[in-house]
């Protein structure tokens, strides 16, 4: 799944290199979570949008989620002979 942050350029709306320090903090998230997660950071933009902070809380969530999915399920017994 491919995140990608929204910047303004004057008028115009592009897609940035990368979501801000602010944008990730926000959303819960420090740079080296951000960057374990895949999630491109460019530490250069100083701005913060809403619409890229929701989009980073909407993917957080869903990662979790699948997350949750793939944990280990607990083993009944030891697996030695006593």
């Amino acid at each position: 799944m491919s995140i990608k942050a929204v910047v303004y350029r004057g008028r115009r709306k592009r897609f940035g290199k990368g979501f801000s320090v602010g944008e990730l903090k926000a959303a819960g998230l420090s740079v080296r979570e951000a960057l374990a997660l895949k999630i491109p950071v460019d530490v250069r933009r100083r701005t913060s949008h809403e619409e890229n902070i929701r989009v980073l809380r909407e993917y957080i969530a869903i990662v979790s989620r699948k997350e949750g999915l793939k944990e280990p399920a607990p083993s009944i017994g030891s697996g030695g002979s006593d």
